[in-house]
């Protein structure tokens, strides 16, 4: 059986098309879903899992689910395989392979494309493993991205999803400031952003405005800017020795400010 652990935004629509791609695939979430096919139960869950996309928050929820409260190390005995889906500090996810007994392949496989990508089932994967293992797994993942970047070793991946999302991050903060001085002086924010579309200023933000789902988004910890926010101190934990962090950071501090766009 395939598990997908984590069914919020982005998982409940990964779940979807996994399952409609024919595939024997089961969800667990701590909230009920109200769905058949996902459970609260850990133990309605657990033994049967082969396979484990776990697509939970942080590392705090990835240790509850691995090693702690879920322990899957010890309820799941025929877990083979993990995609760490998360968006997470490469250092932490490398230091799962230690954690993590050897017979269980690891592959970090962080996604891109916000929630729009997931239901269009055109994520991108930015994928860390060997080449067999990353060959043995696309067929699975092509049933919900498009687009697969293999990056290296284990753990490549999620250094390149991390200095992604830093850009996404500058993207966001950039393009709301924008808009906003943009209506201070009168402009018309769609024919603002047609214009963006077109000329030097084009961005992800920008061009899926209209489509994002948190594009008006303000800071709340538990929605998809905060998510940001957390991003943001992931890709600041793997930044290497000595390097100035001051952008990122103010990058990661207006992202914070960000209030809800009318």
């Amino acid at each position: 059986m395939i598990g997908l652990a984590g069914c919020g935004r982005m998982g409940l629509p990964m779940l979807a098309a996994l399952r409609d791609g024919g595939t024997r695939a089961k969800g667990f979430d701590v909230v009920d879903k109200g769905l058949p096919h996902t459970t609260t139960n850990i133990m309605a869950f657990a033994p049967e899992v082969e396979t484990l996309f776990s697509v939970v928050r942080d590392e705090e929820e990835t240790n509850a689910l691995l090693f702690d409260t879920q322990n899957l190390m010890g309820t799941a005995p025929k877990l083979r395989r993990i995609f760490i889906c998360s968006t997470l500090s490469p250092r932490y996810v490398l230091g799962l392979r230690d954690r993590v007994p050897d017979h269980i392949t690891l592959i970090d496989a962080p996604m891109s494309g916000a929630v729009i990508a997931a239901e269009n089932r055109t994520l991108s994967f930015m994928l860390g493993g060997t080449q067999a293992d990353i060959d043995d797994a696309k067929l699975l993942l092509a049933l919900m991205g498009q687009h697969f970047h293999h990056m290296g070793a284990y753990g490549a991946g999620m250094q390149a999803k991390v200095l992604n999302n830093l850009l996404a991050a500058s993207h966001t903060a950039m393009t709301r400031l924008v808009l906003d001085w943009a209506d201070e002086a009168g402009l018309d924010t769609q024919h603002l952003l047609n214009l963006i579309e077109t000329s030097s200023g084009q961005n992800w933000l920008a061009s899926g405005f209209d489509t994002i789902e948190f594009a008006k988004h303000g800071y709340a910890p538990d929605n998809s800017i905060g998510i940001l926010v957390k991003d943001v101190a992931a890709a600041l934990d793997a930044a290497p020795d000595g390097a100035d962090t001051s952008l990122p950071k103010q990058v990661q501090a207006s992202v914070r400010a960000l209030q809800p766009r009318r």
